[in-house]
């Protein structure tokens, strides 16, 4: 069964952040507060983890859109290829926030991610998942919790989370009450930026 941690987004605390990122270091899942709507997530680099988020999402792992949290711009050569400027700039103005791009991915990507030619960044406005990334090393690989409701599409309550998810996942954070829009998704890859989902994020940065 998971662990319900209360982590405050104004001043996470050190020991609870290094609790979660110990879990992740050891291959488990994680559902944590981003600035849109909660997310599930694992190390990068753990790939039983990866499959295990595959299954739970029903999805063959080669054939998963899930995001790469970062803790800031200063990950993104390492998974991204060169960018120009035009590019960079966008990102400069948009992040931290509820964006995520599509980048052309570099040789560098993890196994799992080997076969990609890109890559979905997210860089959170969330001191709770700047916190995770940042204390881990490397980028934390997410994807959005769905709720089963028809007319709310994402679950905004961490009880409630907590209580559909404890035998899932290995920890379950509460970062209070999380927003029932995702982020915006913004293809960047190509020469010409392509909105792909209107989110969260204004439409103003382009």
């Amino acid at each position: 069964m998971a662990e319900f941690i209360k982590i405050y987004n104004e001043n996470p605390n050190p020991k609870e952040i290094a609790k979660v990122v110990k879990v992740l270091r050891d291959g488990g899942l994680v559902i944590y507060p981003t600035d849109t709507v909660y997310g599930l997530g694992c190390d990068i680099t753990k790939s039983r983890a990866l499959e295990k988020i595959a299954r739970i999402k029903g999805i063959k792992l080669t054939k998963a859109n899930w995001s790469f949290i970062c803790a800031d711009l200063s990950n993104l050569s390492d998974y991204v290829k060169q960018i120009d400027t035009a590019t960079f700039k966008v990102l400069k103005r948009a992040l931290p926030g509820p964006y995520t791009f599509i980048l052309p991915g570099n040789n560098n990507l993890p196994k799992d991610f080997k076969k990609r030619n890109t890559v979905g960044i997210r860089v959170p406005d969330n001191t709770i998942a700047q916190a995770l990334v940042s204390e881990l090393g490397n980028p934390i690989v997410s994807t959005s919790i769905r709720d089963d409701d028809d007319v709310l599409e994402y679950t905004t309550d961490p009880e409630l989370i907590f209580e559909k998810w404890q035998n899932l996942v290995d920890v379950v954070i509460d970062g209070g009450y999380g927003g029932n829009v995702a982020s915006t998704v913004i293809d960047l890859s190509e020469s010409t930026p392509t909105v792909v989902r209107e989110g969260k994020g204004s439409l103003d940065i382009l």
